[in-house]
């Protein structure tokens, strides 16, 4: 089938890609000229696990190409939209001006029969507002929603092989027709069991929010149960697995910590809140204190390094891990950053090390000294910060570290270290929710 994909940032390229990688003639389409002529030579302008390989397999293969042209999407059957909706100024309501811009740009190049799919996170009832204007442009053409649900680091695996399909198709015919289109675009995965759900546009569109906000809750309701455990001495990681076992609840996202960042979480869930808001209704108002409890956790962090160094001006502080999680260069709404740039706003100098978020977050925070290794970063340290879980920090040795710092003293803000072993080795170590 030949695909077009409208946007080709981090969804965009990884859905051109993958959907190339499953035999589709896919042309992929993008107004920065610069990230098409990376695309084009088969090189990813961020940094995710296998995208490289698949990006370089699918344009050698011929079956994908990138343009700033949006001419050339005419004559595929099936057009992604796939742009992002960034918080609007001023506000927390997503900003819409992306998504209508490339459907306005689309519109001249359908023809009758074409469908165009949004994989884009937005507001409920943004389909049927589009829906009419795809099909007042052509008398055959239609629209489907087709949320996505991509972890960064997994984006491959989980655009190939989903856990789940979601498509919002109009009633009718048009919904059949749309269906059929889709399964064929996804034939592969369909093929092996993965299940699909067919659903109103409304629905589908509250899907992947409604998912963000569950996840964003229990993340931050582990992390507020780590403020009950400070204050009390008691150990918020033994009470997750504790809590964890019941299958009702379940383990995952229950590791208290910094909390949670990237590009999708936070502002997804704010943007929920406002478009209830919009509807008039008070239904998510809680989600503005599962905001409130997340940021905290960075503050948090903050007052733990200071009561750790006392006096934080000029203190050498090692930064270990910026990107908001680990496999990701994605510093958008990082904790680690924002901790970063909090202690150095305070005088402290703090020297950074990331695996792969060194030159994303330098763009964002040039202020901080990033350094290409682990032991550059470390070396004459007064307190060293473990702000994101890369692999290379949870093996960490306490003994090689303690031959490169200038004091022992370590604060695990992901909870990832054994501070146990840590203490056993002289330092004084300090984590989250952790006696």
């Amino acid at each position: 089938m030949r695909i077009s994909v409208i946007g080709c940032g981090y969804l965009g390229a990884v859905h051109a890609a993958c959907m190339a990688e499953l035999g589709h003639d896919v042309v992929g389409v993008d107004v920065d000229e610069r990230k098409v002529a990376e695309l084009s030579a088969g090189r990813a302008p961020f940094f995710e696990p296998g995208l490289p390989e698949v990006l370089e397999r699918a344009t050698a293969s011929g079956r994908l190409r990138f343009t700033t042209d949006m001419s050339e999407a005419a004559g595929a059957q099936v057009h992604f939209v796939a742009v992002g909706t960034p918080q609007t100024a001023g506000s927390h309501a997503a900003d819409m001006t992306y998504v209508d811009a490339a459907v306005t740009a689309l519109l001249p190049h359908l023809a009758d029969g074409d469908l165009v799919v949004g994989k884009s996170t937005v507001p409920v009832g943004t389909a049927a507002r589009l829906a009419e204007r795809v099909r007042a442009s052509s008398s055959g053409a239609d629209l489907a929603w087709n949320p996505e649900f991509l972890r960064e680091g997994f984006a491959v695996k989980d655009t190939v092989s989903p856990d789940r399909f979601v498509y919002g198709v109009p009633a009718g015919a048009g919904g059949e027709r749309a269906t059929a289109l889709l399964d064929e675009v996804y034939a592969t995965a369909l093929a092996t069991g993965t299940p699909r759900l067919v659903m109103d546009y409304a629905t589908a569109e509250l899907v992947k929010v409604s998912a963000n906000a569950f996840l964003a809750t229990k993340i931050s309701f582990i992390n507020a149960m780590a403020e009950i455990a400070e204050a009390t001495g008691a150990d918020v990681t033994q009470l997750a697995d504790a809590i964890g076992h019941d299958a009702r609840i379940g383990r995952k996202f229950l590791n208290a910590g910094l909390g949670f960042g990237g590009g999708c979480l936070p502002k997804d869930i704010r943007a929920f809140q406002a478009r209830a808001d919009e509807l008039g209704l008070e239904s998510l108002a809680f989600l503005a204190d599962v905001d409130a409890v997340n940021l905290r956790r960075r503050a948090k962090v903050v007052d733990l390094t200071v009561e750790l160094v006392g006096e934080v001006e000029g203190a050498r502080v090692a930064v270990l891990g910026v990107a908001f999680k680990p496999d990701s260069d994605d510093v958008r709404d990082s904790p680690a950053l924002d901790v970063a740039r909090a202690l150095h706003d305070r005088g402290a100098s703090v020297r950074v090390h990331d695996p792969e978020a060194n030159e994303t977050a330098r763009r964002v925070a040039p202020e901080l000294d990033y350094v290409a290794d682990v032991d550059s970063a470390l070396r004459d340290a007064d307190v060293v910060l473990v702000l994101t879980e890369w692999k290379q920090f949870r093996q960490l040795d306490p003994a090689h570290v303690a031959e490169l710092v200038a004091e022992l003293r370590i604060v695990d803000a992901r909870a990832v270290l054994d501070l146990g072993a840590w203490r056993a080795a002289g330092f004084e170590a300090r984590g989250l929710g952790r006696p």
